[in-house]
């Protein structure tokens, strides 16, 4: 048997160099895990480490991610763009990243929604309309991408995990946050991006998150 793959299995980021996916390839060095960073410009990306490796890829050419996964990978995608524009990033690159996994046998998945797409009942009725009335409307093609994603996703059959964070920001790692499954966290607003990376790989082999959503706040 393999140990160092039943302990420490291979992590692979897609989006490596965005604002969740830098933080997860740093904490799954950290953390022991040999880890590959997929970007599409590796020049851009200045981390090196021992157990790190870095490959160039675009997950809307799907032909650049074949031979890139293993069948014990970890697959934690960190795609994302900042665009009010029309999209389909979301969707398509994750369901290129799912042939990809379907192709190498690979099981478990963690992809990037928001929390945003449904309103937080418990939040008060203000921050309840500026849900429906601001946030929606700004992120409207971001958030109709993010639903058919999820769609693609949650007809996988593939061990996947989506992650709902509600307004991430550029905090410190702390390990200290409240989390919900297939449910809101009450009153939930923040977490940092660190955070998020933090929960994923603490959750690789937790059973009770496959095939659910979840939302993180402080």
């Amino acid at each position: 048997m393999d140990t160092n793959k039943t302990i420490h299995p291979r992590v692979v980021v897609f989006g490596a160099n965005g604002g969740i996916g830098k933080p997860t390839v740093e904490q799954a060095l950290y953390r022991g895990h040999p880890v590959v960073a997929i970007v599409r410009n590796p020049a851009v990306f200045t981390l090196r480490h021992p157990a790190l490796t870095i490959r160039k890829a675009d997950v809307m050419a799907p032909e650049t991610l074949n031979g890139i996964l293993e069948k014990e990978d970890v697959v934690i995608s960190a795609i994302g763009k900042n665009s009010t524009a029309e999209t389909t990033l979301y969707s398509a690159g994750d369901k290129h990243i799912l042939r990809a996994m379907t192709q190498a046998g690979t099981t478990r998945l963690f992809v990037i929604s928001a929390s945003g797409l449904e309103v937080n009942p418990t939040h008060n009725f203000l921050i309840r309309w500026a849900t429906t009335s601001i946030l929606q409307r700004i992120l409207k093609h971001m958030y109709a991408d993010l639903l058919r994603m999820e769609d693609i996703v949650k007809a996988s059959a593939v061990n996947w995990t989506i992650m709902r964070p509600p307004q991430l920001t550029n905090g410190a790692l702390t390990g200290k946050y409240r989390s919900s499954v297939g449910t809101f966290v009450p009153k939930g607003m923040k977490i940092a991006r660190a955070d998020v990376a933090d929960f994923m790989l603490r959750s690789i082999h937790d059973e009770t998150i496959f095939k659910d959503t979840v939302e993180l706040a402080y």
